[in-house]
C-alpha cells in the first residue's frame, strides 16, 4: 500500500451505545459533518461529534477523526491494515470504521500526538 494521505478532523467526537430497540437521535441525524449511526441485534452504536451526543449510559467522548482521503475502489485491498499497523506497534488504540467512500480512524485525543507520528514515520501523510 502506498501512501495514504488523512484529514484530521478539528471536533472531538463520541462513542455511544444505546439499546437495540432505541430510535436514532434526531440530533445525531440532523448533525452536520461525520455521523455514523449502526444497528444490531444487541445495540444501536452512535459515532457523533461531542457537541450533539445525546445521553447514554455508556458514552465515551474525546475521540478524533482521521478519514482517509478516498474515494477507494472495492477491488483495493490493505488500506486499513497500512493504517492500523503502525499505530498497533505505536501501541495507540483505534476505533474503526468503513463508509461507501473511505476509511477512518478514530483515536483517542491522549493518544494523538503519537498517532500521527506513527502514521507519519509509516509514510502516510496526515494534514491537520
Amino acid at each position: 500500500m502506498s501512501t495514504v494521505e488523512l484529514d484530521l478532523r478539528p471536533e472531538s467526537y463520541s462513542v455511544l451505545r444505546l439499546a437495540a430497540d432505541a430510535p436514532a437521535p434526531v440530533e445525531v441525524l440532523a448533525a452536520q459533518g461525520f455521523v455514523s449511526i449502526t444497528r444490531t441485534q444487541d445495540e444501536l452504536s452512535l459515532v457523533c461529534p461531542s457537541a450533539v451526543a445525546p445521553r447514554a449510559d455508556e458514552a465515551e467522548g474525546g475521540w478524533r477523526l482521521l478519514t482517509a482521503r478516498g474515494p477507494f475502489d472495492f477491488a483495493l485491498t490493505g488500506i486499513m491494515a497500512a493504517l492500523s499497523t503502525p499505530l498497533a506497534e505505536a501501541g495507540v488504540p483505534l476505533f474503526a470504521l468503513s463508509t461507501y467512500d473511505t476509511d477512518h480512524l478514530m483515536v483517542r485525543e491522549e493518544h494523538l500526538g503519537r498517532a500521527m507520528t506513527a502514521l507519519e514515520n509509516a509514510g502516510h501523510r496526515v494534514h491537520a
